[in-house]
């Protein structure tokens, strides 16, 4: 019994495996704030750039 908890301490394949498992999802949580990030960036410029063009008068009196 003594034999098989210091094999068990000494073996390292799980803790790579841990420690794969924990960088994976540390990647995976900052790409989805980076995504968040630029989502709402740019629903708000799209909303100021929409707000922007109704403002302007229909015509084209800026064509001549």
């Amino acid at each position: 019994m003594i034999t098989l908890l210091n094999k068990f301490r000494e073996e390292e394949d799980g803790a790579v495996t841990v420690d794969f498992v924990v960088l994976t999802a540390a990647i995976v949580v900052l790409g989805l704030a980076v995504g968040s990030s630029i989502s709402n960036g740019a629903t708000e410029l799209a909303a100021k750039e929409g707000q922007s063009l109704a403002e302007r008068p229909l015509g084209t009196a800026h064509l001549r």
